[in-house]
């Protein structure tokens, strides 16, 4: 969490989120964004939505380790959160290490 907390901070500051599923579903289907964060406690049913809509958007995804209440958190955000998209990412590298730590995880 310390590593997403810290470039999502970079994020919140230099760049642009949406928050919230219903929110992130609709940047995928209109506005693009760069990396979509699902929380690792988030409804099956919701989780598979948002990665279908991913992967039909091409948009590269993570499931992370934090809840829905830290993932809000992090966002600066005081209500839990099962999604953010990172729709522009300023001056965070937080695309290229999330992509790293999924290509060491397929790697396994």
């Amino acid at each position: 969490m310390k590593d997403i907390k810290g470039d999502m901070g970079t994020v919140l500051k230099t760049g642009k989120i949406s928050v919230g599923s219903k929110n992130v579903i609709s940047a995928l289907l209109t506005a693009n964004p760069k990396l979509v964060l699902v929380s690792g406690n988030c409804p099956n049913d919701l989780k598979e939505q948002l990665v279908y809509y991913s992967m039909l958007s091409s948009v590269p995804y993570s499931v992370t380790e934090e809840t829905s209440a830290e993932l809000g958190s992090v966002c600066g955000k005081p209500f839990p959160a099962s999604a953010v998209a990172v729709l522009d990412a300023g001056e965070s590298d937080i695309i290229s290490k999330l992509k790293k730590d999924a290509e060491k995880t397929v790697k396994r």
